[in-house]
């Protein structure tokens, strides 16, 4: 799953840290979220999509490996 994660986080000037106290989250959640190594649930995502003021499909978006099993 792609995210957007990173850019929104350097749009608002904000640390990985700042971000991970702004959602409750340790920084390492923050860095394997923007990796790709780990994929939020969706009160997370919701969260996110909270602090940087927009829609969850903002943020993440499926790829073709998503409907794969």
């Amino acid at each position: 799953m792609k995210n957007t994660i990173k850019v929104e986080r350097a749009r608002h000037d904000m640390t990985q840290a700042q971000l991970a106290d702004k959602i409750q989250v340790s920084r390492q959640t923050i860095h394997a979220i923007e990796q790709s190594k780990y994929v939020p649930s969706t009160v997370l995502a919701l969260r996110l999509a909270h602090v940087f003021q927009t829609r969850v499909e903002e943020l993440f978006e499926l790829e073709v490996s998503d409907w794969q099993r």
